[in-house]
């Protein structure tokens, strides 16, 4: 045995054996692939980063032009167009393309080509008869003709029609004025001259009324009425009226429809009559317009659509106003906007055909260019000419012309493609059209040329923190006590399981989501609301009820179920306590709500219940955020160091008392990271919103409205919206403010996370 032992027992002592030495070119490939490595991750960082600028850069290119400065140049020599007038001009008009401008004078129309400086024709008014044009009405505001009035020196009134007919030639374009005038019409039976005059012709028919005294007003309504057979016939209908007015009249105007006459007057009032029953015309009380004692009015005009009636007086000042209906239905005139005032009286104004602009020119030659629906003014711009008598805003509002005493014409090249934007009306409230006081609104389009775009971004904002407000108050709760089930309580094989199905629910299309939430989501919330109410109550007092009857149980029966399994029997708890609530709903609607909690809401709460609400948006955005916050919180509670547990339970501390005492405050830099991710998910969540809601921008915090986002506006809008329009513009600048949210939201998460964690580092 001995020799056996010694046989197999290994000579000398025992020496580990040589270690085998990389190669070099090993060293070399091993080196190569880290640096490599290294390399491309860093090429993927800056792509990343590169791709995150160059996109906010493309976005900022767009929204730029929104705040860009107008501009107006002053082209031509300035004088280098006059007409040859013999009295002093009354008015002036341009066609579309301002190659040919009009100006009305004391006995004919003159077309004057601004291109070449020269005058093109000249169109005597018919049926003068010795008399001569002493008073215009304002010009049409109808794209490429305009329809007026001059009044002559014996009462009557000559209606003037001015059109403009292109045609293209060999390709080139080219423009060719033509002007018609009906008969004179006998507006003053005695004769006197026509001292302001305002002028309409709507379906019905022409409707022409000047003042021929102090406060006198002559009023003429031809009424076309059209027969099924033969020729249509002509009612005509005349009214005097003395005005119950302070001073003397001194602006007419009359709206488009035919339905309201206003006259300003040397006090400052304004007087509206109606006009709607041509047999019984009634006057309202006289406003003032420019303060007790003010100014005399000057000029009067209606910006595009005649609804809202700007005012000029003769200290130069400058204010809009609108017809609004009161609580008793009364209507009167109130102040909406104070513009910038004139160094002297307004002597000329015109509207814009595209847009709420407006120009007020006064006698100096002075300009400003205003905006009615902001109140504000943007331009104000100087011509050489003295003595201005007339202002005509370009059709296309690219432009405008004034004309002086002696007929110079100054013309100018106006750049200000999107006078609706300012900071006020895209994040203030705005008075708009119609509306009592100023509001936050969004209305991007209308159904007519007059439209009024309202572009207020607060209600989308709104409406977005609205949303994520209900979606994370839904959420969060529920992810995050998951969480702390999940790592501290749940056993790990069923963690093993529940894990992975909580986190293939985030990869639900939210499309799906939007969907179910709308078609079959949202008809089944309104059906339950009241089990719905009823089941924060049920729920909890039906599991306090079973964790009683278990206490109760001997300790020996309570054996079977394993520590970390209570899931399996609190779940089916859970559930029955959700039906026995929506069974319950329909007593308790009875009982609280008078058998319909709808009407209820309406009359005691003042709220109205949509179908597609917040309700609706709070659980299927919910949905989708609870995976992403669950699946965050659960690893950051997971991966608290195991000696802290132990050491708390060492102590004497309970499960419970350790996850909320030592594990959940050790965890919070990651709990925070997942609520503040699951933020930045429902913000920019859109097509769960899309298709939840009622896509309705209303500011409201009532759960049972819906609302409309910044992402599901974009999605409405930007497939119409216009490239380069305004509207264009403005929802890349919703998309500015997406990006700055997250941008600023992630920002404040990490400070928070990071102090967080210093704070709890040394646990």
């Amino acid at each position: 045995m001995a020799n056996h032992v010694e046989a197999i027992r290994p000579p000398g002592p025992l020496t580990p054996a040589p270690a085998v030495s990389p190669s070099k070119s090993k060293v070399r490939q091993r080196l190569f692939v880290d640096r490599l490595a290294s390399r491309l991750v860093t090429l993927g960082g800056v792509v990343i980063i590169a791709s995150i600028l160059a996109i906010l850069l493309v976005i900022v290119a767009e929204v730029y032009p929104l705040f860009r400065k107008p501009t107006a140049e002053l082209v031509g020599p300035v004088g280098g167009v006059a007409a040859q007038l013999n009295s002093a001009p009354l008015a002036i008009g341009v066609d579309e393309y301002r190659e040919i401008a009009y100006v009305v004078s004391g006995g004919d129309v003159q077309f004057l080509s601004l291109d070449e400086g020269k005058l093109l024709q000249a169109a005597p008014l018919q049926g003068l008869n010795g008399a001569t044009a002493v008073a215009t009405s304002m010009l049409g505001k109808v794209l490429g003709k305009g329809s007026f009035a001059v009044g002559l020196s014996d009462g009557r009134v000559i209606p003037v029609t001015v059109k403009f007919t292109i045609s293209y030639p060999r390709g080139f374009r080219k423009v060719e004025p033509d002007v018609s005038m009906a008969d004179p019409v006998q507006v003053d039976a005695g004769g006197r001259p026509i001292r302001r005059l305002a002028y309409t012709a709507p379906e019905s028919g022409p409707i022409i009324a000047a003042a021929v005294d102090a406060k006198d007003l002559a009023i003429v309504m031809i009424r076309e009425r059209k027969a099924l057979i033969g020729p249509s016939r002509k009612e005509e209908s005349r009214a005097q009226l003395s005005l119950p007015l302070e001073g003397e009249i001194t602006a007419l105007i009359i709206d488009e429809r035919g339905d309201n006459l206003f006259a300003g007057t040397s006090s400052g009032q304004v007087v509206r009559v109606d006009l709607a029953n041509p047999n019984n015309l009634k006057v309202a009380d006289p406003v003032p317009a420019t303060g007790p004692g003010g100014p005399g009015i000057s000029i009067l005009g209606f910006l595009i659509g005649d609804r809202t009636v700007i005012v000029g007086d003769s200290s130069g000042g400058v204010s809009s106003w609108q017809l609004l209906r009161d609580d008793q239905g009364k209507d009167s005139l109130q102040k909406t906007y104070t513009f910038q005032p004139h160094g002297g009286p307004v002597v000329a104004l015109s509207a814009s055909q595209r847009d709420k602009g407006f120009i007020t020119a006064d006698a100096s030659g002075t300009a400003h260019v205003h905006y009615g629906t902001t109140g504000k003014t943007f331009l104000t711009v100087k011509a050489k000419g003295e003595d201005m008598r007339g202002i005509t805003f370009a059709p296309k509002a690219d432009g405008f012309i004034s004309v002086d005493a002696a007929g110079r014409l100054s013309q100018w090249v106006l750049h200000n493609p999107h006078p609706e934007i300012t900071l006020q009306s895209l994040f203030g409230k705005v008075w708009y059209e119609g509306y009592q006081e100023p509001a936050y609104v969004w209305q991007s389009t209308g159904g007519t040329d007059d439209f009024e775009a309202k572009f207020s971004l607060t209600p989308l904002i709104f409406g977005t923190l609205k949303g994520t407000f209900y979606a994370l108050l839904f959420a969060v709760p529920i992810a995050l006590l998951s969480a702390l089930y999940a790592s501290q309580f749940m056993h790990p094989t069923l963690k093993g399981v529940v894990k992975p199905v909580v986190e293939i629910m985030a990869a639900l299309p939210s499309v799906v989501l939007g969907f179910i939430a709308g078609l079959w989501l949202a008809p089944t919330v309104e059906r339950i609301v009241p089990g719905l109410i009823l089941m924060p109550i049920v729920i909890p007092a039906l599991i306090l009820c079973t964790l009683l009857l278990w206490r109760m149980l001997p300790a020996r029966s309570r054996l079977w179920l394993k520590p970390g399994g209570e899931v399996f029997f609190l779940v089916p708890v859970a559930l029955l306590g959700g039906w026995l609530a929506i069974s319950l709903g329909g007593l308790f609607e009875g009982a609280v709500f008078g058998g319909d909690y709808r009407s209820w809401l309406l009359r005691v709460l003042g709220l109205t219940y949509d179908q597609r609400n917040s309700l609706v948006v709070g659980f299927a955005m919910g949905f989708a955020v609870i995976p992403i916050i669950f699946t965050i919180a659960e690893d950051s509670l997971s991966n608290v160091p195991q000696h802290l547990r132990a050491g708390s339970l060492a102590l004497g501390a309970t499960p419970w008392q350790t996850a909320i005492r030592v594990i959940l405050p050790t965890a919070s830099p990651g709990i925070f990271s997942a609520i503040m991710i699951g933020f930045g998910r429902a913000v920019g969540e859109t097509m769960i919103v899309l298709m939840a809601t009622g896509n309705t921008p209303v500011m409201d915090w009532s759960i049972f409205n819906g609302f409309r986002a910044l992402s599901a506006n974009i999605a409405v809008e930007l497939p119409e919206a216009p490239e380069g329009g305004t509207l264009y513009r403005v929802l890349f600048l919703a998309a500015f403010l997406l990006f700055v949210m997250t941008f600023v939201v992630n920002t404040v998460a990490e400070l928070v996370r990071l102090r967080l964690r210093r704070k709890y580092r040394y646990l």
